[in-house]
C-alpha cells in the first residue's frame, strides 16, 4: 500500500511598496556607481562650484543685501547639489532606463508606476541629502557660518527642494528623446536657476521687477528658505509665500509627469 504525500511549497513572501522601492533603489545605486559621468556630476561638481562662487562674491556688495559670504554660499551650495546631484543625474537615469526598456519591464511586475519613479529617484535624492549635510558642515567650518537661527525653515526648504527636483527631473525626462539629449535638456532650468534664484546673485541686488520675476523660479523658494533658516530674518509671510511657490512647482511637475511621461522609447 502506497501513500501519496502532497508537496507543499512555502508561499512567496509578501512584499510592500517600501520593500519594492528599496530593492529598486539598491539596483539604481549600483548602476549609478558604474556611470562615471553621473558620479562626477553628482559628487564633485556641487563641491567645486561653491568655491568658484566664493571668489565671485568679492566683487559684490553683500552688506547691502544684509548678507555675508557664508550666508550666500551655503544656500547656493544646497542649490548646486539639488541641480546636479538630483535633477541632472535623475533626468539622464530615467531617460536611459526608458531607452533600454527597463521601465517597461518593471511595469510588468508588482511595482506600481509611482513606486518605479520613487525607487529610481531614491539614490539621487539620498545623494543630494547627504551632500547638503556635508556642505552645511563644511561651510560652517570654512566660512565661519553660525548655527541656523530657524532650522525648521532650512529643513523645510531642503525637503521641498529634494521632492521638487525629483519631480522636475521626471517631467524633463518626459520630453527628452535620448540619453545623449539628456545632457542638454536639463541645462535651461539649471542655468536659469543658477543665475536667477539667488544662488550666484542675491535677489536684493537685482532691480525690483527682475527680482519679482526671479522669486517665481523653481529653486528660488528653496534658496530663500534655507538662507532664512540660517539668518533668521525671514518673516512668516515670506516663508509661507516661499513654501506655496515650491508646492506649486511640485504640483505642476507631478501633473506634467502624469500627463506626458513615457514608459517606452520615444520614436
Amino acid at each position: 500500500m502506497s501513500a501519496t504525500h502532497a508537496t507543499t511549497r512555502p508561499a512567496p513572501a509578501a512584499t510592500t511598496p517600501l520593500s519594492r522601492m528599496t530593492a529598486l533603489a539598491r539596483a539604481e545605486l549600483t548602476l549609478l556607481g558604474r556611470t562615471k559621468g553621473a558620479l562626477v556630476a553628482a559628487l564633485f561638481v556641487p563641491l567645486v562650484l561653491p568655491v568658484t562662487t566664493a571668489q565671485a562674491t568679492k566683487e559684490m556688495d553683500l552688506a547691502k543685501a544684509g548678507l555675508d559670504t557664508g550666508t550666500l554660499i551655503l544656500p547656493a551650495s544646497f542649490g548646486f547639489s539639488l541641480l546636479f546631484a538630483v535633477y541632472s543625474v535623475l533626468v539622464g537615469s530615467l531617460v536611459v532606463r526608458r531607452e533600454e526598456l527597463v521601465l517597461k519591464r518593471l511595469r510588468t511586475g508588482e511595482l506600481r508606476d509611482v513606486e518605479i519613479l520613487a525607487g529610481s529617484a531614491l539614490p539621487s535624492v539620498l545623494t543630494g541629502l547627504v551632500q547638503c549635510l556635508l556642505l552645511a558642515a563644511g561651510c560652517s567650518v570654512l566660512l565661519d557660518v553660525s548655527a541656523p537661527s530657524a532650522p525648521h525653515l532650512a529643513v523645510v526648504g531642503l525637503l521641498l527642494g529634494l521632492v521638487m527636483c525629483a519631480a522636475l527631473a521626471a517631467a524633463t525626462a518626459s520630453f527628452t528623446r535620448t540619453g545623449e539629449s539628456a545632457q542638454v535638456t536639463p541645462m535651461p532650468l539649471m542655468l536659469i536657476s543658477m543665475m536667477g534664484s539667488g544662488m550666484l546673485f542675491p535677489l536684493e541686488l537685482l532691480p525690483d521687477r527682475v527680482a519679482s520675476v526671479c522669486e517665481l523660479l523653481p529653486l528660488t523658494p528653496v534658496v530663500t528658505l534655507v538662507r532664512g533658516g540660517w539668518t533668521g530674518e525671514l518673516s512668516a509671510y515670506e516663508a509661507l509665500g516661499a513654501v506655496a511657490t515650491a508646492v506649486a512647482w511640485i504640483v505642476i511637475a507631478v501633473f506634467a509627469v502624469r500627463r506626458w511621461f513615457r514608459w517606452e522609447p520615444r520614436r
